[in-house]
């Protein structure tokens, strides 16, 4: 039995932020129904990349049920109405007001339904200036500040994934498992809400407190670390790059001593701290580089784990489909699809004696037959 069996989580989602919060309760075993307008989300149509599939829309919803209604049709919204009457939770990241325009604000459901649990994710908050504000991905790392310290110095940049709605689908994920932690000491249900901004937020601390406390905010380093040095890429003598982090003096250290061998570097005052490797990272690059140019990225590679320094080789994302440490460790599996099986990557939590559940990736409207006929009579 999977932890959360027998919880039934109703989703009105689209895109990523709460697909990504839902998906993960229906991998521990939630009942995950979601509903979708009778187009669909449009996140299915983002583009057709796996085997005819959004590749969005294929990570973020395996284990759901899809039903199509629209909400407003009033015997669709009545039959929503059927769905909140067995539900433990619903989650939704329409536009802002959407959901209030469509009587599923939070204020009337938890009154009805006092078990239920409501989560609500929106992109800057259901308050506030910026509350009817669009927000996408790329705008939120704006507003967040992440774009102006991500990048090269020449140039910002956005980062490659969809931070603000994975920070705001893991808080969401994380808010569904509190209330119904709380639930169970209490029996009462009660809402919440996520936005895309206070999550992202949260995730710059260490920027902030750098800028606001220091003289100036991180610098864009590119694949570099604005505060902690040697950490990057490293040129070696093939012409590769290898990565290195060096996180304290001892460290230091030892890759003078074992790895560039060269015990003056250890006391050099350009290198003898890390704010003075920070303030002279030119200098410690030209310095590591002539050290690795007579090698090759694997011996450079062997002479790092041997002296203990962390280390990684940049992989490309074919060469990460085939990495040896998830495929030594059994973490891919096949979930069925439309198109026929498709690879997945196992949850990251893993649990003793049991495995999340990894079931098909719905079609629109697959299941809205089946639902409707099981709920047309009333509540369980």
């Amino acid at each position: 039995m999977l932890p959360l069996e027998g919880v039934v989580v109703v989703a009105l989602e689209q895109a990523v932020a709460a697909p990504f919060a839902t998906r993960q309760l229906a991998d521990l075993g939630a009942r995950v129904i979601k509903v979708e307008r009778p187009s669909g989300d449009f996140a299915r149509a983002y583009d057709t990349t796996a085997k005819g599939m959004a590749s969005h829309f294929v990570w973020l919803n395996r284990n759901k049920e899809s039903v199509t209604l629209d909400l407003k049709d009033p015997a669709d919204r009545a039959f929503m109405d059927r769905l909140l009457d067995n539900a433990d939770v619903f989650v939704q990241n329409l536009a802002p007001e959407a959901s209030t325009r469509l009587g599923l604000g939070k204020d009337r459901l938890t009154a009805r339904y006092p078990r239920l649990i409501v989560g609500d994710i929106s992109g800057y908050g259901s308050s506030g200036p910026y509350r009817d504000k669009k927000a996408y991905d790329l705008l939120v790392q704006c507003e967040a500040g992440l774009v102006s310290i991500t990048g090269g110095p020449e140039e910002p940049a956005k980062a490659g994934i969809s931070v603000a709605d994975i920070a705001a689908g893991m808080y969401a994920y994380s808010g569904v498992l509190t209330a119904l932690y709380e639930r169970e000491r209490t029996g009462r249900g009660g809402a919440f809400e996520v936005s895309l901004l206070d999550a992202l937020s949260e995730w710059m601390g260490y920027p902030y407190y750098y800028a606001t406390y220091g003289d100036a905010a991180p610098q864009r380093t590119g694949a570099r670390h604005a505060a902690i040095a040697p950490y990057g890429p490293f040129t070696v003598g093939d012409g590769s790059q290898v990565f290195l982090a060096v996180q304290n003096d001892r460290e230091w250290q030892t890759l003078c001593e074992t790895v560039l061998d060269d015990v003056a570097l250890v006391t050099d005052e350009r290198f003898a701290t890390n704010p003075a490797r920070v303030e002279h990272q030119e200098d410690l690059t030209a310095v590591i580089e002539r050290a690795f140019a007579v090698c090759t990225a694997e011996q450079i590679v062997q002479r790092l784990e041997a002296a203990g320094i962390a280390n990684a080789r940049m992989r490309t994302l074919s060469e990460f489909a085939q990495h040896p440490q998830l495929r030594e460790r059994d973490r891919w599996r096949e979930v069925a699809s439309p198109v026929g099986p498709l690879h997945a990557l196992l949850p990251p939590v893993t649990m003793d004696g049991r495995e999340h559940r990894m079931t098909a990736i719905p079609a629109l409207g697959e299941h809205t037959e089946m639902v409707r006929a099981e709920f047309g009579d009333g509540p369980r």
